[in-house]
């Protein structure tokens, strides 16, 4: 009755671990496991079989960049067939489009100020007539001696007074008022028509006859005679119209382009051409004289041996 309780709990001796590490398992032996031995190392290649593989592989490296700069080159030659076409498209483009304003320009000029495009194609015909005039007589200079700039003078001014004149229309009513005076009875919109050629004509003869018997012979004379005649019938009738302001100021343009360009053809027949002159400036004088001074000079320094 006294004794103690025994302890139902069990503990672990101390060297006896908490978790024991599981021994490791063997592989059991394989049923058919024996000694084998190894397959013998395949043989090393000879030094033609070397010298072989090597000259294959660089022809297939050497192919390879053959191949690869071929195919390169192509697209470089249809990338440049490409650009070049489309650089021809864009001079082409660039040509249409400087001829549309070359022959444009002078229509619609013609059309807004002067009110026809008949006038744009003829004062644009008149002004590349005289620019090529200008631009001959500048390329064989100093051959020729004919003046560019006092002809335009007189032009500029021919072109002013002609267009105010007959801008104004005042050939017109002086012609009116002297056809008026003269024949009265006649239809007043014929007289000053009439009575412009008819004057004019008359003056145009004289000055042509006489023009002509100055220049010498029977011949000028009468060809004086008919130059005058057809450039009196032609100035009574552009003098004899009412042309009004755009009409006018369109042929005092023209006029003035005529008298430029007569104005240097003038010039230029009554010039002689110095072919001299001409030459000088396309020759090189100067070099040749220095070259052959320098081979003088050289000859006297080192004069040639003379032949026994």
């Amino acid at each position: 009755m006294g004794a103690v309780p025994q302890d139902i709990r069990r503990e672990p001796t101390l060297d006896e671990p908490l978790n024991p590490v599981p021994e490791p398992e063997t592989p059991p032996a394989s049923a058919g496991s024996g000694s084998s031995t190894p397959p013998p190392p395949p043989e090393a290649p000879g030094l033609g079989e070397q010298i072989g593989a090597t000259r294959d592989a660089g022809k297939r490296l050497i192919g390879a960049h053959v191949e690869l700069a071929r195919s390169e080159f192509g697209d470089i030659a249809d990338a440049a067939k490409r650009a070049a076409v489309l650089v021809g498209i864009a001079i082409a483009a660039g040509l249409v489009a400087g001829l549309i304003v070359t022959v444009g320009l002078p229509l619609f000029l013609g059309e807004a100020i002067f009110g026809s495009i008949g006038w744009g194609i003829l004062l644009g015909v008149l002004f590349l007539a005289a620019l090529a005039v200008a631009a001959s007589v500048t390329a064989l200079r100093p051959g020729i001696q004919a003046s560019i700039g006092r002809p335009f003078l007189a032009g500029f001014l021919v072109s002013v007074i002609v267009g105010i004149v007959l801008g104004l229309n005042l050939t017109n009513r002086g012609w009116a008022a002297l056809a008026d005076t003269l024949v009265p009875a006649m239809d007043a919109a014929y007289r000053p028509l009439v009575v412009a050629v008819f004057a004019l004509a008359v003056i145009g003869i004289v000055i042509g006859l006489i023009g002509g018997a100055m220049a010498g012979g029977s011949g000028a004379a009468i060809g004086g005679l008919l130059g005058g005649l057809l450039a009196g019938v032609f100035l009574g009738f552009l003098t004899a119209f009412a042309p009004g302001l755009r009409v006018g100021a369109a042929i005092g343009v023209a006029a003035g382009l005529i008298t430029w360009t007569v104005g240097m053809g003038v010039g230029i027949a009554r010039g002689e051409f110095d072919t001299e002159a001409l030459k000088d400036r396309f020759w090189p004088a100067r070099t040749i004289e220095a070259t052959k001074e320098t081979i003088e000079w050289a000859r006297k320094r080192m004069p040639l041996s003379r032949r026994s």
